[in-house]
């Protein structure tokens, strides 16, 4: 009786032993002889390669598991990722393995001795994406419509290679689905009481804490945090503010202010799934501007706050909150030698005007000031350093939480998603790029990190 652990090959050697003891015994037998070949020819057969990622179906935030099976010992292999943006433009990433003794790899516990990172990175095939090589300029990765998946197909290559060489051959390939909605989270377009924006409810019956969602001025409506937020089991409404058919004015200004805010904070309250006394406010950008002054305005009491990488002012806004032109003022834009602008200076503490700074010292509730530190979008050391100072100075240091990544540019998003160092600003009356900062691999850890800190932070300020 073969023990359990036996492997089917040395099964097999035994089955053939016995036959070829039986054939020496009792002379030749022809078919036993036969046998003893299939035995051969079967234990010589090899499994083609296998490339498999788990689980195939996953939300954007979630750590997938990629292994390559069934190769050659200490054989090099490429592992390459491509996908298309909604726009159609094709994105990839690769990285160079070497299997081990059983001939396999594993990008968990793996490293990648080249390509588009090194090192071990489970996630690096997707948070290394980037556009292929003769792309348009100044591309920047954003999912538009968050009820469909990324599909990104990944496929086993022999040798180390790059997407760019033609001549490759593919051992295996998988195609996984990257998601920003969950199962059950509820999408609702809110065109109401002028407010702009779309509600993500989690699934179930409620009531939920929430968050108001408010990104830069780049402009129209974002949905993707909200939706994962609430695949997180956070309501979150997403609004736009500028740069969307739907609101008024012209497109390249802010022609609603401070109302328009109070407006979409207030609609949050009063939804019936909503838990009115449990709502955040999260911005990035440009967003921090009008989530400092929702904190800092009578008749709003958030429970917690979130900015990344913003000004604690701006020189655009007049006293109801809305904005000029973004090109009124250009004193303080630099260009570099490829004509990129970097509006960092402009949001300097020192160049911002003294009326437009809010009295973050007034804030009474949590807030959560994130930093990228190769940020060259704005000037964001510089303004958390004056929010922490003034938030001690009125003895609410308590209430002041900094995470601070180096390496890490100005667009920290959700993870395991690129990095964009700069990215086409606008086309009208001219081409305009603008410069994000951030390394790939640093700013993919703060991505990862900030993620985790900001679901915990909104665990503990709108749950318990």
């Amino acid at each position: 009786m073969f023990r359990a652990h036996m492997s089917v090959t040395r099964i097999w050697q035994l089955i053939e032993k016995r036959m070829m003891s039986c054939i020496s015994v009792h002379g030749k037998l022809p078919g036993l002889q036969r046998a003893v070949g299939e035995v051969r020819r079967k234990s010589s057969f090899r499994q083609s390669p296998l490339l498999t990622a788990t689980p195939v179906r996953a939300l954007i935030d979630e750590q997938i598991s990629i292994k390559g099976r069934f190769l050659s010992q200490n054989y090099p292999v490429t592992v390459c990722a491509q996908m298309h943006s909604e726009e159609g433009d094709l994105w990839e990433a690769f990285a160079h393995y070497t299997t081990n003794a059983s001939g396999s790899i594993n990008l968990t516990s793996d490293h990648s001795v080249g390509g588009s990172y090194v090192g071990c990175e489970p996630m690096g095939l997707f948070w290394a994406l980037e556009p292929a090589l003769g792309s348009r300029e100044g591309l920047r990765l954003r999912k538009r419509n968050v009820e469909t998946p990324y599909m990104v197909n990944i496929s086993l290559l022999e040798g180390h290679t790059s997407p760019s060489e033609g001549q490759r051959t593919e051992l295996a390939a998988v195609t996984t689905e990257r998601w920003y909605m969950a199962p059950g989270v509820r999408r609702i377009e809110i065109r109401q009481n002028n407010i702009v924006g779309t509600l993500f409810l989690p699934p179930g019956p409620g009531p939920f804490p929430a968050m108001l969602d408010l990104w830069g001025m780049v402009g129209g409506l974002l949905e993707y945090r909200s939706a994962l937020f609430a695949s997180r089991g956070f309501a979150s409404l997403s609004v736009a503010y500028m740069g969307h058919k739907d609101l008024p004015g012209p497109q390249h200004i802010m022609s609603v202010g401070d109302s328009y805010f109070k407006s979409a904070f207030q609609l949050l309250q009063d939804h019936c799934q909503v838990d009115a006394d449990r709502i955040g406010v999260i911005g990035l950008s440009y967003g921090v501007v009008p989530t400092l002054r929702i904190a800092t305005t009578i008749g709003f009491k958030p429970s917690c706050l979130i900015c990344i990488n913003g000004a604690v002012g701006s020189p655009l806004l007049d006293e109801d909150g809305k904005s000029k032109m973004f090109e009124s003022d250009q004193k303080h834009w630099e260009f570099d030698d490829r004509g990129y602008v970097s509006f960092r200076n402009v949001s300097l503490p020192d160049n911002l005007p003294p009326e437009s700074k809010r009295k973050v010292e007034n804030i009474t509730c949590p807030l959560m000031y994130i930093v990228g530190e190769d940020d060259l979008c704005t000037a964001s050391t510089e303004n958390a350093d004056v929010i922490e100072e003034a938030l001690r100075s009125a003895g609410k240091s308590h209430q002041f939480t900094r995470l601070s990544y180096p390496g890490a540019g100005h667009l920290i998003e959700p993870p395991y998603t690129p990095c964009s160092r700069a990215s086409l600003w606008k086309t009208k009356p001219e081409k305009l790029f603008t410069l994000w900062g951030g390394h790939p691999a640093p700013h993919a850890a703060a991505q990862e990190d900030a993620w985790k800190r900001i679901l915990e932070f909104m665990e503990t300020h709108l749950r318990r």
